[in-house]
């Protein structure tokens, strides 16, 4: 989906359109992510090596998804899916679910992907992950500023001086272009991008398509 301005109510239409299937936050029409590459055909080798996740690390079925945490579609795959797989599959150990960067919509998404490295420092990453989809607003316009990303480490009961530093420094961030660049490299062309075993699936779909697959997979 391209980035235009909405005329009804936000909430209104993210609803209406995961309900009507796969919905992804991609560049305008007319430009390119970075580094594009068409479609891979088949299961691909995500690299996950160094990521966050949930989950047992030998589990059968490994969901990997890139995503931009200023994204209003990330957000959605976070509420309906990802939730979702934690109650019922990765509390089994038969999902590991991973989390990679695809900070592509400005420097906001740079820097509130570095803020929650900067938490997974003080192994709270995912407490980190979820309270900035709890206060995300528009994109770029300071809600993700380093001054509230330092107040949300300081809500969480981070070290506050170990946390700023970090955030300070821009430790992260050239990870974070790599890895946003490796997203591309693998067909990546928008967020949310959802790998299961390899296989991927733009957008926010429907939780039932996502269990379709996970299911599909354990049966074998």
């Amino acid at each position: 989906m391209d980035k235009t301005k909405l005329i009804l109510p936000g909430s209104i239409i993210l609803a209406a359109l995961l309900i009507s299937g796969s919905v992804m936050y991609s560049r305008p029409s007319g430009t390119a992510a970075i580094g594009d590459k068409p479609e891979l055909a088949g299961p691909v080798k995500v690299d996950i090596s160094g990521s966050p996740f949930l989950g047992a690390a030998n589990a059968s079925v490994t969901i990997v998804e890139f995503g931009d945490y200023q994204c209003p579609f990330c957000r959605l795959y976070f509420e309906n899916i990802q939730k979702k797989l934690s109650e019922e599959y990765i509390g089994t150990d038969k999902v590991k679910f991973v989390w990679m960067d695809y900070a592509f919509l400005g420097e906001e998404s740079m820097w509130s992907a570095q803020a929650a490295r900067c938490a997974g420092e003080q192994d709270k990453f995912w407490q980190y992950h979820d309270h900035l989809y709890s206060h995300q607003g528009g994109e770029n316009v300071n809600a993700f500023s380093k001054a509230n990303l330092k107040k949300f480490a300081a809500s969480l009961g981070l070290n506050t001086n170990a946390f700023n530093s970090c955030l300070d420094s821009d430790k992260y961030a050239t990870e974070i272009q790599e890895q946003t660049q490796y997203g591309s490299s693998i067909g990546v062309t928008g967020t949310p991008a959802t790998f299961i075993n390899g296989v991927k699936i733009s957008g926010a779909v429907p939780y039932s398509q996502i269990k379709a697959a996970v299911e599909a997979i354990l049966s074998k």
